[in-house]
């Protein structure tokens, strides 16, 4: 998404004797507004939304045996938001970094659920599991293999979708517009 596309585009006023957009304005207010991004704050901050959303995804499909897609689109939702809060972006650099962390929060949720699920199954820690999952990470790839359909595809593009788009900063047309504006 463009940074133009977020500050409201061409900004023009309705009404006779309406003001018109300063190129030169709005140049400076799209600096501005890139002036004031902060990707490695961004990255922190999607880093543990979608650590979290892993965890409770894998906490509701052990407790209920029954894996919820759905969930998928709100751990791409959360950390696009967390990276948009924290991250302030307008770039596309942001939108990329949010869609990138809610793909791995969707497959670390699904392997936290594997874990989850062969330690309630065989009646051990799940700290064991997850220890040997770390140490051998193709064990990580036979859990996602054996835990995969088609629909998680679709969830996870979705959660991709929902991850981009919530990573920029929410830049109103009246912002944008005010601050590009020439009388005439």
């Amino acid at each position: 998404m463009a940074t133009g596309e977020q500050a409201g585009g061409g900004g023009a006023a309705a009404g006779p004797g309406a003001s018109k957009v300063d190129p030169a304005k709005a140049r400076a207010f799209i600096a501005h507004l890139e002036s004031q991004q902060n990707l490695p704050l961004a990255l922190i901050g999607g880093v543990v939304a979608a650590f979290v959303g892993a965890g409770l995804w894998a906490g509701v499909t052990v407790a209920t045996e029954y894996q919820i897609g759905w969930m998928a689109i709100g751990i791409g939702a959360r950390g696009g938001v967390s990276v948009r809060t924290l991250g302030k972006g307008v770039t596309n650099v942001f939108g990329v970094t949010g869609g990138a962390l809610a793909l791995i929060g969707c497959v670390l949720g699904n392997i936290l659920s594997g874990c989850g699920i062969v330690a309630k199954k065989a009646g051990i820690a799940f700290t064991d599991v997850l220890s040997k999952v770390l140490q051998n990470p193709s064990v990580a790839v036979d859990i996602l293999k054996a835990m995969s359909s088609a629909m998680d595809i679709l969830f996870y593009g979705l959660a991709i979708y929902a991850g981009y788009k919530f990573s920029f900063r929410k830049v109103s047309e009246l912002e944008a517009y005010n601050a590009t504006r020439t009388k005439g």
